[in-house]
């Protein structure tokens, strides 16, 4: 028996995911613009909370849109295997004891809090099978697979083929035993800290933004204009707040990236190097600001 892949559906759920990503940036973007013109004040305060409510989700949607898009089921006569993002589950076909529709539950299952089409992720508690963790995209497609220590739920575009994939590797028999593997999101972020230059890296950078807010924040309500380089004119020093900000989005994008990269051993390197890079460019945003004042 060949081997075979039955991917979740995704176009829903990208789309989903892209237009609330498309909205977002658009809100961040035109909260900084409006923190560029506005004095210090209600409308300046209102900005920049809009602005960091809307861009905080950002790295979220952005790695769920990625799961969802390099999700993919696959199932041969020896596991069965999820993958969804950074998390990937191989169950061992004789670790599984039954496959079945969600439909045939008595109780219904109740789908994750704070999840929608294209990404229904989480662990919930049902009555009847005690733990259950969705890898699903789809709530009209969801197939339980039962394991002794947990229940997935995924949602293959044909739930009916690889039910009947599954029954037919079972009568077959396995070529050879497969090796149980779970791998969480939480171990690459777990694994990069025990490294000592990437907690130097990581605490840099968060100590540079937290002090350039501070410093920012402490100019701002006490200096009335500044002048941002070689300008003639003088600014609001509201305007200081775009440095502190542009810092910190930078600072988590390039975290994401480290640890997209961090993974693998052989792409390491570029892991250290855009954390690095993060570290530096914070501190040249601090001396932008130091420029900026003492001019």
């Amino acid at each position: 028996m060949k081997s075979g892949h039955f991917p979740p559906p995704k176009r829903t759920g990208l789309i989903v995911h892209s237009a609330i990503l498309i909205v977002l940036t658009i809100i961040t973007i035109i909260g900084f613009i409006n923190l560029s013109n506005a004095q210090v004040g209600p409308i300046f305060l209102i900005s920049l909370l809009v602005s960091i409510i809307a861009f905080i989700p950002i790295p979220l949607f952005a790695y769920r849109a990625y799961s969802l898009w390099r999700a993919d089921y696959f199932i041969d006569r020896d596991s069965l295997a999820i993958h969804w993002g950074l998390r990937v589950e191989d169950i061992p076909l004789n670790d599984i004891e039954w496959i079945r529709p969600a439909d045939d539950l008595t109780n219904p299952l109740k789908l994750p809090p704070f999840t929608f089409t294209g990404g229904y992720l989480g662990i919930i508690r049902h009555p009847d099978l005690s733990a259950v963790e969705f890898l699903a995209s789809d709530s009209k497609k969801l197939l339980l697979v039962a394991t002794a220590k947990r229940i997935f739920v995924i949602s293959p575009d044909d739930p009916s083929a690889l039910a009947q994939t599954f029954a037919r590797a079972t009568e077959l028999g396995s070529l050879a035993p497969a090796e149980a593997k779970s791998v969480y999101p939480s171990f690459v972020f777990t694994q990069a800290w025990s490294n000592n230059l990437v907690r130097y890296f990581w605490l840099v950078t968060l100590l540079l933004n937290i002090g350039l807010f501070i410093w920012a924040s402490l100019i701002i309500p006490s200096t009335a204009q500044v002048t941002l380089g070689q300008a003639t004119e003088s600014v609001p020093s509201s305007q200081l707040i775009i440095f502190p900000a542009a810092s910190l989005l930078l600072s988590i994008a390039g975290w994401v990236a480290g640890l997209y990269f961090y993974r693998w051993e052989r792409e390491r390197v570029l892991a250290f190097i855009i954390w690095g890079s993060g570290a530096l460019t914070n501190l040249l945003f601090l001396l932008a600001v130091l420029f900026v004042v003492t001019s």
